[in-house]
Parts: C-alpha cells; structure tokens; sequence
C-alpha cells in the first residue's frame, strides 16, 4: 500500500468511532472473528486497544497484519486504524493520482 494510500484512508477513518476493543482478551479468536466481521462490513475501522489488553498497542499491529489481510493504516494513541477491501464488492475506491 503507497502512501498516498494510507493518508487517503487516515483521512477518512478521522470522524470513526472504534468498533472493537481490545481488552483483557487480547487477540483472541473472538476477538479476531469480530475484527473480520467488522472489516467486511465497513472496510475501514478503528480498534482501541485497553489499558487491561496484554499486548501493547505494537504487538497487537504487527500481530494483526502478520496473521491476516488486514492492512493497519495507523496506529495514533491506543487506537488502530485497520483497512481490509471487500472481496467481492469492494467500497472504498482510491482517488487516482
């Protein structure tokens, strides 16, 4: 992803709320279902990471992105910004260049 790609996405996921929390879980395969979930209906989301998550924010990024298709945009506080594109129809069209 370019980033002219990432900053088009940060702009977007500006007004969102986070749509899951990360908490004493972690990253657990309920946790990990709901992410994906939530990916396939909104694309773009953001997570928050909580105080009592055992990971840290980082861990919880390059834990994500290792393991799946989800592109982390960015990470800005506790809150992660994740990007998946729909398989079949995907929303979000970036602006060409």
């Amino acid at each position: 992803m370019t980033g002219k790609q990432k900053k088009y996405l940060r702009a977007l996921a500006h007004s969102l709320k986070p749509l899951v929390n990360l908490g004493k879980q972690g990253l657990s395969p309920e946790t990990r279902r709901e992410l994906e979930t939530q990916l396939l209906d909104h694309e773009l989301i953001k997570c928050k990471v909580l105080d009592s998550c055992p990971l840290s924010k980082k861990e919880c990024a390059e834990e994500i992105s290792k393991q799946t298709e989800i592109e982390v945009v960015q990470v800005i506080g506790k809150t992660l910004v994740l990007f998946s594109p729909h398989p079949e129809d995907p929303r979000i069209k970036f602006p060409s260049a």
